[in-house]
């Protein structure tokens, strides 16, 4: 699929990895819906790319909330090609904490916002998507999620965060499956240590401790790097169905 005159909606797009795929596909003649709850920063970013973005306030746990940045998207620019899913939190909480049993309420709202919201994203942005008349190769739309390396190698205190995560990569291989009959495609990244506004937040010497962990290059990812891995699975109708680790060869100890 061509980036040049499609239509994208990222949801978390008004910072972090989102972000950054929101200015990447822009410059590259994307229009492009961001998709977030966090009104200021979504705003600031519209009104910077100009015709070429609006924002649209998106709870993606809410099927409803979701549904109308969907039909907003079509509305403004006409259909919808490319949704790439970024929204997401990473809150730390061990199952037996120093005052007792983990709040099931703090993991359930994980799940909610990390794998449940990255449902309602896919289901109703493909209900658009199939609607798109089919390339040369028959393809219609691509979903393209955020998971993480914490799927596979969850530390202490990611219960929550590693279980939704690797409930997104679980369920990418099915769906591509499924998908096939549409001329959808589905890809999930997961990405390792990236200089978000959550890591720039942490202490320099916290900083400094995480980075001497990641084999080569060793450095924080930049969000760009992600925008570009996003590019060449929109641009290659052979990327389907697979789980793609963005982390400078990174595994996770156990703390």
């Amino acid at each position: 699929m061509e980036i040049k005159n499609s239509v994208t909606i990222v949801s978390g797009g008004a910072s972090g990895l989102g972000e950054a795929c929101v200015r990447y596909l822009v410059e590259r003649g994307s229009k492009v819906c961001i998709a977030d709850v966090n009104e200021e920063r979504g705003e600031k970013l519209a009104h910077e790319l100009s015709d070429a973005a609006i924002f649209c306030r998106t709870d993606v746990t809410r099927g409803d909330s979701v549904q109308e940045a969907v039909d907003k998207t079509v509305q403004t620019f006409g259909t919808l090609h490319i949704d790439i899913n970024c929204a997401g939190i990473g809150p730390a909480s061990k199952v037996l904490g120093k005052r007792g049993p983990m709040d099931i309420d703090k993991f359930n709202f994980v799940i909610q916002l990390n794998l449940i919201g990255t449902m309602n994203m896919i289901r109703l942005t493909a209900a658009k998507m199939v609607q798109n008349e089919p390339n040369e190769d028959g393809e219609k739309g691509i979903v393209i999620n955020t998971a993480s390396i914490a799927a596979f190698e969850g530390q202490i205190g990611q219960a929550a965060y590693s279980a939704s995560k690797a409930g997104d990569v679980g369920m990418t291989l099915p769906i591509a499956r499924e998908f096939a009959d549409y001329g959808l495609r589905i890809v999930t990244i997961t990405p390792g240590l990236f200089m978000t506004p959550l890591a720039e937040s942490l202490p320099d010497p916290v900083l400094k401790g995480l980075e001497s962990s990641i084999p080569f290059p060793k450095r924080f990812g930049k969000p760009v790097e992600f925008a570009m891995l996003c590019d060449q699975i929109i641009r290659n109708p052979m990327l389907n169905g697979n789980t793609i680790r963005l982390d400078a060869s990174l595994r996770m100890a156990a703390k």
